[in-house]
């Protein structure tokens, strides 16, 4: 079965780590599409409710769930023939896609952890906001 799939030990070599840092370059882009979409939109209008900020988010996440999703299948896609290659070089450029391949398919997270704490943030900053002054406070 390891035969089928090339399935080999490997060592953590420079190119492995090259393959880390291409990830998270592509990791945080999904991030920081969504976040500052988010802020674009909160920037619009100012959320009266937190139910008004739970579907403001909602809407603005459901808005960039397809460039991020076409961003990491791009990606995906693209890494598939570099690990599946046998040929001159690929000793160096399989090691190199594993990371970046793995990683991408456990970053699709990203679609439901940056809008869950940018909508905690939002409602943080909304009781701060509403919160009554107290006596004596300038």
């Amino acid at each position: 079965m390891r035969d089928l799939f090339q399935v080999y030990p490997v060592n953590l070599s420079s190119a492995i780590w090259v393959g880390f840092l291409a990830l998270f370059g592509i990791a945080s882009d999904d991030g920081v599409l969504m976040a500052t979409y988010l802020n674009q939109s909160f920037s619009k209008m100012a959320p009266e409710s937190i139910a008004q900020i739970r579907e403001s988010t909602r809407k603005g996440a459901l808005q960039q769930v397809r460039p991020a999703l076409m961003t990491s299948a791009t990606t995906i896609l693209a890494l598939i023939p570099v690990l599946t290659s046998t040929g001159r070089g690929s000793d160096i450029m399989v090691p190199m896609a594993i990371p970046s391949f793995g990683g991408m398919l456990v970053e699709l997270i990203t679609l439901f952890v940056v809008p869950v704490l940018y909508c905690g943030r939002e409602e943080i900053r909304f009781h701060i906001r509403k919160r009554p002054l107290s006596k004596g406070t300038p």
